[in-house]
């Protein structure tokens, strides 16, 4: 059974370099694409100071945040909340990075976001799909009907909210198509052949003799109703393709 979580975090500003940290992290849990109810959300307490552009976006101050947990308080939870799912994250490269920010700061006791899920980003899909247009969260709830009136300040689990209607609409009919088993089997196939290096030889089909002479009669049939001149029954030069 597909097991998915939309992940969202907020920070204390935009670079986990610098020593920004992890202020709310909010996740909706999807089972074959479908919304389970469950979700998992926290407010914690960083340690440090907001930076100004950061409490402009999420309205979040530090003194609010002073007496929420930390993430070392939550960090058992919240693996146990994600472990084995596949994340679907908005500009997946900034989240995960804080969060693996997080984690090493606890020693590393806990692993890392990578050895337990794997990590879709749906920012990727959406230039993919919409080359040369915006695609941040907001210009793909305008463009895809995703109400997003609410969404007045930057939160988490808001975020996450409107992420998963925008992943699901942004994905309609995959599902149904069986593209998503596809797409998860070429990458597994993909990272174990760049993982080992071992190419594996491809299987040739040859048409058999009564194959070739069915061809060959459509051929004919073709140049006949041409006219007398069939492409592929002509010789081309040498060299030509």
């Amino acid at each position: 059974m597909t097991r998915q979580v939309i992940l969202d975090t907020e920070t204390t500003g935009l670079s986990w370099e610098r020593g920004n940290r992890v202020v709310e992290i909010g996740c909706i849990e999807l089972l074959q694409r479908r919304p389970t109810g469950r979700h998992f959300q926290r407010y914690l307490n960083p340690d440090r100071a907001m930076e100004p552009g950061a409490q402009e976006v999420t309205g979040l101050t530090s003194e609010f945040l002073v007496d929420k947990p930390r993430f070392s308080e939550v960090v058992e939870e919240f693996l146990d909340f994600i472990d084995g799912a596949e994340l679907v994250i908005h500009n997946a490269a900034f989240d995960v990075g804080f969060l693996e920010y997080e984690l090493r700061l606890l020693d590393g006791r806990h692993g890392t976001l990578a050895s337990r899920c794997s990590v879709l980003d749906s920012l990727q899909l959406a230039r993919q799909r919409y080359p040369g247009q915006r695609n941040s969260l907001d210009a793909l709830c305008k463009r895809l009907g995703v109400d997003n009136a609410q969404r007045t300040l930057h939160g988490a689990l808001l975020d996450a909210q409107l992420l998963a209607e925008v992943y699901l609409a942004l994905t309609a009919g995959q599902g149904d198509l069986g593209f998503a088993v596809a797409v998860n089997t070429m990458t597994a196939v993909a990272a174990t052949i760049d993982a080992t290096g071992v190419q594996f030889a491809r299987r040739v089909l040859r048409a058999s003799a009564e194959e070739l002479h069915l061809h060959q009669a459509r051929l004919q049939r073709i140049e006949t109703a041409s006219g007398g001149h069939c492409l592929w029954t002509t010789d081309l030069p040498a060299g030509s393709t």
